[in-house]
């Protein structure tokens, strides 16, 4: 995944973030969420936190132990606008959990917040 993939996707988005669009179509949508977790995969390797944006997509990230089956221990999941809004700087963690905009499980779901924003 290049950079400029990831930044193309969220200004598609823009519109619809900054309030001033209807919602963009699925397919950009969808492009921004998967690019936008797909980059905080890369960014921050590993298995210790599934991040969940349904329906779009999930990862796994963050160094630590290695979750292989069932239910993982630290699972981060939100809607594509809060999770999109986090990516880019737009809303800050604890806002966003104070707001219960983010469902976050485990004693390093918390770590996501540290790779944040993804893009500006």
């Amino acid at each position: 995944m290049r950079p400029q993939q990831l930044v193309a996707a969220v200004v598609a988005v823009t519109p619809w973030l900054d309030g001033t669009a209807d919602t963009p179509a699925r397919t950009e949508l969808a492009a921004a969420v998967r690019l936008s977790l797909r980059t905080l995969e890369q960014v921050a390797p590993g298995r210790t936190v599934e991040v969940r944006v349904p329906p779009f997509a999930a990862v796994q990230c963050i160094t630590g132990p290695r979750h292989t089956r069932g239910t993982p221990p630290n699972v981060v999941e939100t809607d594509p606008r809060t999770w999109l809004e986090l990516a880019t700087g737009r809303l800050l963690w604890a806002d966003a959990a104070a707001a219960g905009r983010i469902t976050a499980s485990g004693s390093r779901a918390g770590d996501v917040a540290g790779w944040l924003p993804l893009v500006r």
